[in-house]
């Protein structure tokens, strides 16, 4: 069970990683990455949102929570960053694709029940954020051109960490 649990990881992750290299080429532009990173914080609220409509676990209802209060948060600040700083953000194929991505992962979320539906979350939750804070570090971080936009996201960086380490304590106990 242990294997296949780390499979379904090692594939979501794979996916992810596939979905957010779609950006490879030309490094993004400013308001591409406001898109992409507004984008990936919505939809794990999205997510998140169904998965406190599903649980019946006690922390990963808790976990749930935090991703809708903690992205929610950084989105808001995020708008009002684009505003100050007077950039539309420019939707790309990379949000695009994160946006297909996680309609096919609510579906399939939205067939499991009890203990299979949470793994799946938590799995997801820790490949999602694997991927997210990938990309941060090594794409959207170097190629934003605005210092603040920059700071911002090493900001959000930090955070979504912390999210990975919670989503992969969770994933431990549910085994």
């Amino acid at each position: 069970m242990s294997f296949r649990w780390s499979a379904a990881i090692a594939a979501a992750c794979l996916m992810s990683c596939a979905t957010l290299a779609q950006a490879a080429g030309p490094a993004p532009s400013d308001p591409q990455i406001a898109h992409i990173a507004y984008t990936a914080g919505a939809l794990d609220v999205a997510v998140a949102k169904q998965a406190l409509k599903k649980t019946k676990s006690k922390a990963v209802k808790e976990f749930a929570q935090e991703m809708v209060r903690d992205h929610e948060a950084v989105n808001k600040q995020a708008l009002a960053l684009v505003k100050k700083l007077n950039v539309t953000p420019e939707d790309n194929d990379t949000s695009r694709a994160l946006t297909k991505q996680i309609k096919d992962e609510q579906a399939k979320l939205a067939k499991l029940k009890g203990k299979a539906f949470d793994k799946e979350y938590v799995a997801h939750e820790v490949a999602f954020h694997k991927t997210v804070n990938g990309a941060l570090t090594s794409t959207l971080i170097p190629s934003a051109q605005n210092a603040e936009l920059k700071s911002f996201l090493e900001t959000g960086l930090k955070i979504f960490q912390g999210h990975q380490q919670h989503a992969e304590h969770i994933a431990a106990g549910l085994k």
